[in-house]
């Protein structure tokens, strides 16, 4: 780390010396290059006081990395992997490739700055010296250079990162041995006469440049920078543009973007990374210093401000400046290049972005990523094609930047690491964006929106990971003080969601109607609940732990947002009430039961219909393959196989959930439900039916009571639903012939319908042939039951079945009006052949029975 630091003082002499006649105001300008603007414009102390603002900014974000390398072990990818297992892959794979970008842009800018360098000495074009000036120019020449270059960085990558480390500290030795030589070149040169090239007439100017300690003209006052730079001559230098040219450089920015290529290979990164940089940052700030410091009491302003690679005129041997220049440079070069094929590699890894970079995880015997090597030098080389310097530099200043002030999350709360704490975080977060904005604002919002755009991608695409990165803790952190918040007794009826538990027996057959409850209950709670039948007392170990990887990851392979809760009890009917009791926090807890419907149905082995079932993948990064999932769930109970549940006890668990005030739902035929083919785009309209009148006692005459409406809004919801919006809402209102006052209850209803501001058809059918099966019975004289599901006979039922299924149309769902069940336990059984009989080859229907009021006309 001490090589990639001390280096980056004198690369940004060699990187400084490289943007000959670009603007100032660039904020990629290098510090030594720009060393000279800097002072120049700002004067010492003005210029002190910015280098000290800058490394502190620095310095703020190289704590919150040292903490988080000393969290665990560092693998390749460096700044990449930090962020990634600390903030996750979204915030990880986004930094990481904008990281990428920034190193490949950073590598084409040295590699002809480099080329740039050389031909300002030996380039034909030139006249002083004439001798040296043997090499042609043009367009076509540089980008030869700079490819022969890039090809010379490339052969030493390919060998690995051994022969670079032992490449980069032969560099770091001749950058010492120069700015030994700078140092001393400010004492033991004497006055010296120095030629300016001023752009535009070809004027040539002579100043007298004394090198004893003659302090240059006094800087104007810190508000009132406003000198003229003298390409372009229209640019007014402020304080801001002089911040930003310094701020910049990459021997500020450097040590961050150097972990990228070296954390991988280090024996011991997590100690080696830390003292390494802070070593490297603390080096740098002394010989930038003292570069400051010499330069401004040695140098006239005139100098400075004209002749931005001054160092050369006033060294003891000129030519030694040079070998300097072009050693750090090719050095920033290899070592761009390298960093970012380590990033691309570590990217390919972690399988963000498909197969695109796949052929990137390759890596030869040595381990050293070859492939991501070359995929790196191409895209290098088209950079090299743009052919300038600054076209380059400002996509570095929009990628870099955005890189840093992310780079400095909350770290994991057991580091080795100390110095740190959240108040440095938060400040060097808010510091680096805003030099970000400082520095190029157009840039800095294009570079949040690229990032924003590949973070939404990486989400949406990106595969589960366990990496337990920190987002995790800070969703738990705020979950657990908004579940507190969530105060039951401030509950209203103007916030009311479905909150649904659907108990699932075997998924394999129901995962339609998992699908389907997913969509009912729109942004409410979903929750999966299963029972195991068993006694803890007599097994080892609980076996309910065992078995949640499997639900989440069904629950992850159909895609439904729901919680899973599982239970081991000695019956279904006891694991349920658990359930109802114990599932979920606050006001987060179920508040509707909704079970698959108990009859003779034998549905299809849905795993083996979906293709994401049915196709083999790779293993998840829960450990649950797909051959696992399939063997973990029984198959489907066959047309002869005894049921499990008896059907008193599948009706008690109706009544126990009516008794716990719970609403219920009871769902039959959904393993028919196919929405493609509903709504596909050559299919006919759909519609959702709501017969909100209790059917089995006709003789009740409201339609509005608590439990229609709460039909009546479940099939809103459901047609609220983007996936649903095309089916169509139909309540139907029975009325007989002889009765005129249904003509008052159907404005009842729109006018119901209007305050509820639900768009629904209303149709009025006439029912007198049901109606008159029912009082047949009645006008007999047969004995009144206390149940009223037991006052109506099978022939009724057979016909309000008829009824509905003659209502044209392509009916998607049906939504039922269910009855309280007997509170004689003996009727259960009857009342179950009723609810058989009434809902026989409906297709997709839900049986509702509503007990908390759903709906408010206020505001």
């Amino acid at each position: 780390m001490v090589e990639g630091g001390g280096a980056g003082g004198v690369a940004g002499e060699a990187r400084g010396g490289l943007h000959r006649g670009a603007p100032p105001a660039r904020p990629a300008a290098p510090l030594c290059r720009s060393l000279g603007f800097v002072v120049g414009h700002a004067g010492f102390l003005q210029s002190l006081l910015m280098l000290v603002v800058a490394y502190v900014i620095i310095l703020l974000t190289i704590l919150s990395i040292c903490a988080i390398c000393t969290n665990g072990a560092i693998q390749g990818g460096g700044a990449y992997f930090m962020i990634s297992r600390t903030l996750g892959p979204e915030f990880g794979g986004s930094i990481g490739l904008m990281f990428y970008l920034a190193n490949v842009c950073a590598c084409g800018v040295y590699i002809l700055g480099l080329v740039e360098a050389v031909l300002d000495v030996f380039g034909a074009e030139g006249t002083d010296p004439p001798g040296t000036r043997v090499l042609p120019q043009g367009y076509f020449y540089s980008f030869l250079y700079g490819s022969v270059v890039l090809l010379l960085c490339l052969l030493v990558c390919l060998v690995g990162a051994r022969i670079y480390a032992r490449a980069a500290f032969l560099i770091f030795l001749v950058v010492n041995l120069v700015l030994v030589a700078i140092f001393v070149s400010f004492v033991a040169v004497g006055p010296r006469q120095v030629t300016i090239a001023r752009d535009g007439g070809g004027v040539h100017g002579k100043g007298d440049t004394p090198h004893s300690l003659v302090v240059s003209p006094p800087p104007p006052p810190r508000h009132a920078i406003y000198c003229r730079d003298y390409r372009p001559p229209t640019n007014v230098m402020t304080l801001r543009h002089v911040f930003a040219v310094m701020f910049q450089t990459p021997g500020l920015l450097g040590p961050i973007p150097v972990l990228a290529a070296i954390a991988g290979e280090l024996r011991n990164a997590s100690s080696s990374i830390p003292k390494g940089t802070i070593i490297a940052v603390v080096y740098t700030f002394i010989i930038y210093f003292l570069l400051f410091l010499m330069t401004s009491f040695t140098c006239e302003r005139t100098l400075l401000k004209e002749d931005y690679g001054f160092f050369r005129s006033i060294n003891l041997w000129p030519p030694l400046v040079l070998v300097g220049v072009y050693a750090a440079s090719l050095s920033a070069s290899m070592s761009s290049l390298i960093g970012a094929s380590r990033i691309l590699h570590a990217l390919a890894k972690d399988d963000l972005f498909g197969i695109v970079l796949a052929p990137a995880k390759i890596i030869s015997k040595g381990g050293n990523p070859w492939v991501a090597v070359l995929y790196t030098w191409a895209l290098v080389q088209l950079v090299l094609f743009a052919g300038k310097l600054n076209t380059i530099a400002g996509i570095v200043t929009s990628l870099l930047p955005v890189c840093n002030p992310l780079s400095s999350p909350l770290p994991s709360p057991s580091p080795t690491f100390q110095l740190f704490s959240w108040h440095t975080c938060l400040l060097g977060i808010a510091s680096c964006l805003l030099m970000m904005f400082l520095i190029s604002p157009a840039g800095a919002s294009g570079s949040l929106v690229l990032m924003l755009a590949l973070l939404g991608f990486i989400h949406l695409r990106a595969p589960a990971s366990s990496w337990g990165y920190i987002s995790q803790a800070l969703i738990f952190h705020q979950v657990r003080k908004y579940l507190l918040l969530l105060d039951v007794r401030k509950e209203h009826v103007k916030f009311w969601r479905p909150q649904m538990l659907l108990m699932v027996a075997n998924p394999r057959s129901e995962a339609q109607l998992i699908r389907f409850v997913n969509d009912l209950k729109k942004g409410g709670l979903f929750v999966l609940g299963h029972v195991e039948i068993g006694e803890l007392d007599t097994m080892p170990s609980d076996p309910i732990q065992a078995h949640y990887n499997f639900w989440l990851s069904l629950v992850d392979k159909l895609n439904v947002k729901a919680f899973v809760d599982l239970t081991l009890s000695p019956s279904v009917r006891q694991g349920t009430q658990h359930l109802l009791r114990i599932t979920g926090l606050g006001g987060m807890k179920p508040n509707t039961l909704v079970l698959g419907f108990y009859d003779s149905f034998v549905p299809d082995d849905y795993f083996l219909c979906d293709p994401a079932f049915s196709q083999a993948r790779e293993n998840d990064h829960f450990g649950v393959d797909l051959p696992a999932l399939q063997a973990h769930f029984p198959p489907v109970r066959g047309a002869s196989a005894p049921k499990a549940l008896p059907p008193t006890e599948y009706v008690a668990i109706v009544s126990d959930a009516v008794k716990m005030h719970k609403n219920v739902c009871l769902a039959r035929y959904f393993p028919l439900l196919d929405k493609e083919r509903l709504f596909s785009s050559k299919a006919e309209g759909c519609f959702v039916d709501v017969w909100p009148l209790n059917l089995l006692r006709p003789d009740t005459p409201a339609y509005v009571d608590v439990c229609s409406l709460f039909l009546l809004q479940l099939a809103c919801i459901l047609t609220m639903v983007s996936s649903w919006r095309a089916a169509c809402l139909r309540l139907f209102l029975c009325v007989e012939s002889g009765d005129r006052g249904w003509v008052a209850k159907e404005e009842k209803l729109k006018e119901l319908l209007s305050k509820l501001r639900i768009k629904a058809a209303i149709r009025a059918v006439t029912w007198d042939h049901v109606v008159a099966l029912h009082g047949q019975r009645l006008a007999a004289g047969e004995p009144f039951l206390n149940s009223a599901a037991c006052q109506v006979t099978d022939e009724y039922l057979a016909a309000v079945n008829a009824l509905v299924l003659q209502q044209g149309g392509q009916v998607a769902v049906r939504f039922l009006y269910l009855p309280r069940p007997p509170a004689d336990t003996s009727m259960y059984e009857r009342y179950l052949e009723q609810l058989e009989i009434l809902t026989r080859d409906l297709g997709p229907t839900l049986l509702v029975h509503g007990l908390t009021p759903v709906t408010c006309t206020e505001l």
